[in-house]
């Protein structure tokens, strides 16, 4: 009885980790919406905001959770919301530059390569078992983004090709330090994200002479993005990563790619080709199967 009660809390968490995931991946696939709404703003500028937006919603956020006990949430976090953090705002610089040099379809598609790269780290590094049913889900993704990037290469997108890749790597080495740190309260790491992806954001519009000025429309917006479209989607993400591995982690979390050319084509009509599309429908095939079938072998 006792093991049987063991493994029905076992599958609820993970049930509960899948759909806060899944949540966190609805609200981060808005950022096309808020990209296509800036008026003049560069990518770093909106980088500049959001980054802003993100630290201060969290700092609240953790503040309460904690009883106050800011500090002391940091401090127990450890190594890996530091390494997860320069991850994550990596991340946001590639996903970010990768929306102006290329499509919203393209950029996000570029991402599906985290899954990949998170199921060989997670193996490697924390001896996390990969299901075979989750590496034929991250074939089918990559498939995926095979079909995409086959439509989308041209001399006019190699550099946002190129950003989305790394932006793609980044979200792994991010996934890996949740799952590292996973016993402890790990939501310092998204505030480490911000700040480290605001330095160097600031750093570069300096460099570049653009400056942090923008709009007041521009500003309200990417602030905005960084409460609700980047903030909410971390909290959720990381309270799920506790009970997914990490394959099936990032794989989850590739459900913002499918979502995002969907809302820009909602709201602003902007059409993505047949490949493209193709590329989106097997993605999200691989998430849904693997999500399923993962419950499935749960069940007590």
């Amino acid at each position: 009885m006792t093991q049987v009660a063991t493994q029905s809390a076992s599958l609820r968490a993970y049930r509960r980790g899948i759909l806060l995931v899944l949540l966190g991946s609805l609200c981060s696939s808005w950022i096309g919406l808020g990209v296509r709404m800036m008026e003049s703003a560069t990518a770093w500028q909106i980088l500049v905001y959001r980054s802003l937006g993100l630290i201060v919603f969290l700092l609240i956020f953790i503040a309460l959770r904690n009883h106050g006990r800011l500090l002391a949430a940091f401090r127990d976090a450890g190594a890996a919301s530091l390494i997860g953090g320069l991850g994550l705002a990596t991340a946001f610089s590639g996903g970010i530059v990768a929306m102006h040099l290329a499509t919203v379809a393209n950029a996000m598609f570029l991402l599906a390569c985290a899954p990949f790269l998170s199921a060989i780290l997670g193996r490697l590094i924390l001896g996390e078992q990969v299901r075979p049913v989750t590496w034929i889900a991250i074939a089918m993704a990559m498939l995926g983004v095979i079909l995409m990037v086959g439509e989308g290469i041209s001399f006019g997108y190699f550099w946002g090709n190129v950003t989305g890749l790394c932006g793609g790597l980044g979200l792994a080495v991010f996934i890996i330090s949740l799952r590292w740190g996973r016993l402890s309260d790990m939501l310092p790491i998204n505030v480490f994200g911000g700040l480290f992806g605001l330095l160097f954001a600031v750093m570069v519009c300096v460099a570049t002479g653009d400056g942090i000025s923008v709009s007041a429309h521009d500003a309200v917006v990417a602030l905005a993005m960084g409460v609700f479209q980047l903030g909410l989607s971390l909290v959720f993400i990381t309270l799920g990563s506790r009970t997914v591995p990490a394959g099936e982690l990032a794989l989850l979390t590739m459900a913002e790619v499918v979502l995002a050319p969907f809302w820009v084509y909602l709201v602003y009509g902007e059409t993505a080709g047949v490949l493209t599309l193709a590329g989106g429908a097997l993605m999200l095939l691989a998430i849904a199967g693997d999500a399923l079938t993962g419950l499935r072998e749960r069940k007590p």
